[in-house]
């Protein structure tokens, strides 16, 4: 910690940035213990259950059995529950708040219940910005392989987080000073009804083939809600995806010994895991944030959630990008559109190109997205 009264985290130094820069392209060997190892019933359910995504093809083995799997498969984003280097757990700058923006996903073949999911990672990239958010922030992008047990490589992916001073994104940054001067929202019965509205229109393509034919580039998808953001929600998903520093007292207790760093005391004096910004909002106050607020991999999977319902059982998503803007704090609600830019056939597939924005209930931009979705062909 640094020997200024005023400074309460580290900061980003060039020679941590330099040590880091050192490790491109190497191997990741030693990485935590992801959160699913395999692809059971339960970790898959509790993944989609995480996403408020309610697809029988990932929970209802009776359903599943009907479609062309025979079986439950596991829906594209459950693999962030496999690899903690691809949800932005990352080593290198100790003690710097790392924030998790977004993934650039493809996909090979579908993830199979049971399937046991083996990974290889290693540092692309280190990039430095100057950020409205926090002023100095280091880029750091990962590359993911996920293999089956048979040794198959069934997706690969590129995420990144930023690298964050706290200090100076709390005492300097100015993304977020209006939000933080806005008096608390109180969701009226009208508000909440349009959510409803569109929670009760939400529709799992499932079954029900969309053929190739019968997309028209121009076409929108139907907005997905997602919210209003609860502490409850937040936790959720954390069930369901495995948040790597939340344990419990004394698996608690020897992550704080071993990990001085990750244990930044409470209220209470009680060191406790930097994690608590997504369910503290004092803490998140301390780091820059307008408040506890959603998880980035969360949010990829809300993008990929959206794109699944639309293309049915089906359909396989082949591709997904996600880049986050801002954040989501605790009371804010999420739209999500798209809209169909491109139809073309590659290596005899029949493919589609979705955009895709997320905006919240100020009409502010969340998050923007992309994929590319394989659909059978009359």
């Amino acid at each position: 910690m640094s020997a200024d009264p005023t400074r309460r985290f580290p900061k980003i130094t060039d020679k941590a940035v330099d040590a880091l820069r050192s490790r491109k392209n190497m191997p990741i060997e030693n990485t935590a213990e992801p959160w699913c190892h395999e692809a059971t019933r339960d970790n898959i359910r509790h993944y989609a259950h995480g996403i408020g995504d309610d697809n029988p093809l990932w929970c209802e083995p009776a359903y599943a059995a009907r479609t062309r799997f025979g079986d439950i498969v596991a829906l594209p984003s459950f693999l962030f529950a496999t690899s903690r280097i691809i949800s932005g757990y990352v080593g290198g700058i100790p003690g710097v708040h790392a924030m998790w923006a977004g993934a650039d996903w493809t996909w090979h073949q579908p993830v199979l219940r049971n399937q046991a999911i083996g990974t290889e990672a290693w540092l692309k990239d280190l990039i430095e910005h100057e950020t409205e958010f926090a002023g100095r922030a280091i880029q750091q992008i990962y590359h993911v392989n996920f293999f089956n047990s048979g040794g198959e490589l069934v997706a690969e992916a590129d995420s990144w987080c930023f690298r964050t001073d706290r200090d100076q994104a709390r005492e300097r940054g100015t993304k977020y000073s209006e939000v933080r001067a806005r008096a608390p929202r109180v969701y009226t019965d009208d508000e909440l009804g349009r959510v409803s509205k569109l929670y009760e229109a939400e529709v799992v393509r499932g079954a029900v083939p969309r053929y190739f034919e019968d997309v028209n580039v121009g076409e929108a998808l139907p907005t997905m809600a997602k919210g209003p953001m609860t502490v409850t929600g937040f936790i959720a998903f954390a069930q369901g995806w495995g948040g790597l520093y939340i344990r419990a007292n004394k698996l608690a207790w020897r992550q704080a010994q071993n990990h001085p760093g990750l244990g930044i005391k409470n209220r209470f004096g009680i060191p406790d895991c930097p994690e608590r910004v997504h369910w503290e909002p004092e803490f998140a106050l301390m780091v820059g944030a307008p408040g506890a607020y959603d998880y980035g991999p969360e949010r990829c999977s809300w993008l990929t959630h959206h794109l699944t319902n639309w293309m049915g059982d089906d359909g396989f998503l082949r591709r997904a990008s996600c880049k986050i803007r801002r954040h989501n704090p605790e009371g804010d609600l999420l739209f999500i559109d798209g809209r169909v830019v491109r139809k073309f056939d590659q290596d005899g597939r029949h493919l589609v190109e979705i955009e895709q924005s997320g905006h919240n209930q100020d009409g502010e931009l969340s998050v923007l997205g992309s994929g590319v979705v394989e659909l059978p062909s009359r």
